[in-house]
């Protein structure tokens, strides 16, 4: 009976890791790539800004680490990753919020444009970062997640990269007077 029951708790402990796993690895996913558009738009808007330019492309590359991190922790445990898409997506629902459409619809151009569209860019990726931040703390509190240490370690380093993610824009909204 106990065998049964572990065997029961042991499959839904890895249906639970490999749902959250492939919720992070579209996410990251879906952040590097979209970042691309927002160092286009930084660029554009601020080019002296060097440090705040130089911020967002250490954000991608960390959100394309995390994103190679998740992958191989499926690599390693030779599964593969649920499908998932846009109704996992974190910052694919505060974009629909804001901007009223889906990120690969977000017009570039229009925000490089207009300053409010800008800020309003800068403040939500600023609070999807937050979230993900305090998310990623609760995370590593959790027995489930304590349970792997490879994901512990992503996290690990996921919680030591978030800080980075949400300050630059945080900074150019403040020196701009917008917060």
């Amino acid at each position: 009976m106990f065998a049964s029951l572990r065997r029961v708790f042991e499959a839904g402990r890895n249906r639970y890791l490999d749902v959250l796993a492939s919720v992070y690895l579209y996410n990251e996913h879906r952040g590097y790539t979209s970042l691309d558009r927002v160092l286009a738009a930084v660029r554009a808007r601020c080019p002296e800004n060097t440090m705040f330019l130089e911020a967002v492309e250490k954000h991608r590359a960390d959100e394309r680490k995390h994103y190679l991190m998740f992958q191989r922790y499926f690599q390693l445990r030779k599964v593969m990753p649920l499908q998932v898409g846009r109704a996992c997506g974190h910052i694919d629902h505060f974009i629909e919020t804001a901007f009223g459409c889906t990120i690969d619809d977000l017009d570039t151009d229009a925000i490089i444009a207009d300053g409010a569209l800008f800020e309003k860019l800068c403040r939500v990726i600023m609070i999807t970062e937050i979230r993900g931040m305090h998310q990623v703390d609760t995370l590593l509190r959790s027995r489930l997640i304590q349970s792997d240490s490879r994901l512990v370690k992503i996290f690990e380093i996921i919680r030591q990269d978030e800080p980075s993610h949400w300050q630059p824009y945080h900074a150019w909204l403040t020196s701009n007077g917008r917060v």
